[in-house]
């Protein structure tokens, strides 16, 4: 039997307080909703945390996780992401897409020739940007997640037709 597929949804940013709890940031639409999902995941899967938001803090919530009761355990989670199994997390929407599913599949322009394999997908505040290996490129090609570029998304398939800008191409 194959292991649960896991999604990232938070990271523990370190201790909030003396008495084990941490500062947790969440990467959910509704960043409450992580608590929702527990129990949660290290990347690893070694270790497994119950989660109680206590109260909203700034950059995310001050929370209690299982077998957590010092604030040096809370230190020492510093910067540990937490991954919850992805059939506990709502459906999306037919034209959402969690950021795993789009990793590692194929990219292809719209006359079908292929362009390389999806690596990464980034946010760094003005909308997602997929970063394509281009084999034998000397770097990889960044597509702006938009329908304009990216008109479909196959996930049965396992690719993407895309419309890269002329500048990036």
């Amino acid at each position: 039997m194959s292991k649960p597929e896991l999604i990232c949804v938070g990271a523990i940013a370190g201790a909030f307080g003396v008495q084990g709890e941490v500062r947790l940031k969440s990467f959910c639409a509704q960043p409450q909703d992580i608590a929702l999902y527990a129990p949660l995941l290290t990347e690893d899967r070694a270790r497994s945390f119950t989660v109680k938001l206590t109260r909203p803090v700034a950059g995310g919530f001050a929370a209690r996780l299982g077998g957590i009761a010092s604030k040096e355990a809370a230190d020492a989670l510093r910067g540990v992401t937490l991954w919850a199994e992805k059939s506990k997390l709502p459906s999306l929407p037919d034209d959402e897409f969690y950021h795993a599913d789009l990793i590692g599949l194929e990219v292809v322009d719209t006359g079908g020739v292929r362009l390389g394999q999806v690596r990464a997908v980034h946010n760094h505040g003005a909308g997602d940007i997929l970063e394509v290996f281009v084999p034998g490129a000397p770097a990889a090609l960044l597509l702006p997640f938009t329908r304009a570029v990216v008109p479909t998304v196959d996930l049965t398939r396992g690719r993407i037709v895309a419309d890269p800008p002329e500048e990036v191409e």
